[in-house]
């Protein structure tokens, strides 16, 4: 506990706000106290450090396993640093690693923690939004709390000399409330809307285009056979008509 905050304050803070000087837009909408589910867009692995750079409370992150499996010298800083840093291992090898990890997390909201939660599951292989995975609405059912979508908008402003600054916004929508479907946890089709409801809020605070692919589909594709992701899509996607008839109402306008 006391070396996230030293991280926060005295090691990462300090230098990530003199040298990116990130901005936070509506951070009234994070409950002082209580659990929350924070749903966030993934561009970078620094993800984690600007969101939580902004806010008074500590944000626990759900994150892979590898990171607290290593060995030697190396494996020991990186696990220290990581479960310093509040992250929580979570297995994604077995076939009931999504089962796990929903459980972790619906352990830590039971704690009154604020879950931080990439519903993309991994970052985007090329800026856009991709579909967000049903887990993040599986753990708000059967907790009942709110979820926040946030959005990393990351923008870069030319500097003289052919250089440029990069910027950091932190954009914090309003607190999402789903108790109209107390009960349906486990209903696929319900579970599927509010993800698809959640991912809209993301896309509108972050500007980003949507598409209807997993990030992580489209990243093994680009791996297996070189394709760009513009032409994996391409692949993967449904035509415009069809996935107009499929989205769910929460999208439809």
């Amino acid at each position: 506990m006391l070396f996230y905050w030293f991280l926060k304050f005295v090691a990462i803070g300090p230098v990530a706000r003199l040298v990116f000087r990130p901005k936070v837009e509506g951070i009234e909408n994070v409950p002082a106290s209580g659990a929350a589910i924070l749903a966030s867009n993934h561009l970078s692995a620094a993800d984690w450090i600007f969101m939580p750079l902004q806010l008074k409370r500590r944000v626990t992150f759900l994150a892979k396993a590898e990171y607290f499996t290593g060995t030697g010298v190396k494996g020991f800083l990186q696990r220290a640093f990581f479960a310093g840093a509040g992250q929580v291992p979570i297995d994604r090898s077995s076939a009931s690693a999504a089962e796990n990890a929903i459980r972790t997390g619906i352990r830590i909201l039971r704690d009154g923690q604020l879950l931080g939660i990439y519903p993309e599951g991994t970052r985007s292989p090329d800026g856009r939004l991709f579909r967000g995975k049903i887990g993040v609405a599986r753990m708000a059912l059967e907790t009942g709390v709110p979820v926040i979508p946030v959005a990393m908008v990351y923008t870069s402003r030319r500097l003289p000399f052919g250089r440029s600054l990069l910027k950091v916004c932190v954009r914090v929508g309003e607190p999402l409330d789903f108790s109209r479907y107390e009960g349906l946890a486990g209903d696929r089709f319900v579970e599927r809307s509010i993800t698809d409801e959640i991912m809209y809020e993301i896309m509108t605070l972050s500007g980003q285009e949507y598409v209807d692919v997993y990030g992580a589909t489209v990243k093994k594709s680009m791996d297996a056979t070189g394709a760009s992701a513009d032409d994996v899509v391409a692949t993967l996607q449904p035509p415009v008509a069809e996935a107009a008839e499929r989205a769910p109402t929460t999208l439809a306008g």
